[in-house]
């Protein structure tokens, strides 16, 4: 006999989201992980859902309490994991803990529901056919850098999340290596009463996030970069801006030849050029 674990989608905003399979799963569950006991504890409540006992599994936690799910799964048992909003595993904990009970040989299934990106993707009016999701971008340094580069050259859709009061950078940073006249689409609030879709160029985007207080959390969706038979000087240099930010030169020329896909010699000799040092 073995258990299983069950990741639960449950709502981004509007508890009408929450589906009556995955109402039927955390309450027949012997443990719920959640990341938050006082929210998911609301969550239950309106759901009628009663007698589960709620764990907290986080990023600081989720290791820890693999121990207490194999047991349970030993036993038989169902353990179900859910997060603050959206599908567990998705720019939130759960992925290390399905990775431990696989390999503890037990048996991962999902109820699947509302996900941020994926409603905002196909809201936003660009190509759904194919697309990234980048997540959150990383807060600073080099990594976040060479994000935002690849970013730029990407040709499909990208969705990005972001907290409100880091969105504006993030599109001034979007702007400065996309160039100004890229498509976007800003949403917030998403399934909520204040749900907005803005939609415009990165320029207009920097002016409309600059007049409006940042409030919920956003997804960010860029139209992918056109088809081109070549990368301008300005694009590599406003590549290597970025790279350039606290690096070194090697590291940055390195880094845009990468993203770019040019001549490493073009993007060296563009680096001397801008004279930047570290």
């Amino acid at each position: 006999m073995t258990g299983i674990l069950v990741l639960v989608a449950t709502p981004i905003g509007n508890l009408g989201d929450l589906s009556p399979r995955a109402v039927a799963t955390l309450q027949q569950s012997s443990l719920i992980l959640c990341e938050d006991t006082r929210h998911s504890g609301k969550l239950l409540s309106h759901a009628g859902i009663s007698g589960v006992r709620l764990a907290v599994c986080n990023e600081h936690t989720e290791t820890d309490r693999a121990r207490e799910v194999l047991s349970l799964l030993d036993a038989g048992e169902t353990v179900a994991l859910i997060t603050d909003a959206g599908t567990p595993g998705i720019s939130d904990p759960g992925s290390r803990l399905v990775r431990v009970v696989l390999d503890a040989g037990h048996t991962v299934s999902a109820v699947p529901g509302p996900t941020a990106f994926i409603m905002a993707l196909v809201i936003s009016g660009f190509d759904t056919t194919r697309f990234v999701f980048e997540g959150f971008l990383p807060r600073s340094g080099r990594e976040r850098g060479r994000r935002l580069a690849a970013i730029a050259a990407e040709p499909r859709t990208v969705v990005m999340y972001e907290a409100p009061h880091r969105v504006e950078r993030t599109v001034v940073d979007l702007a400065a290596v996309c160039g100004g006249t890229r498509p976007v689409a800003v949403a917030r609030e998403l399934t909520k009463i204040y749900e907005t879709v803005w939609r415009g160029s990165l320029d207009d985007a920097v002016t409309h996030l600059g007049a409006t207080p940042p409030r919920g959390e956003y997804v960010i969706v860029l139209q992918g970069a056109p088809p081109r038979d070549e990368i301008t000087d300005a694009e590599i240099r406003s590549a290597l801006h970025l790279a350039l930010a606290g690096h070194s030169r090697k590291d940055a020329v390195e880094a845009v030849v990468g993203q770019l896909d040019v001549p490493k010699r073009r993007v060296y000799d563009l680096a001397l050029a801008e004279g930047r040092h570290v």
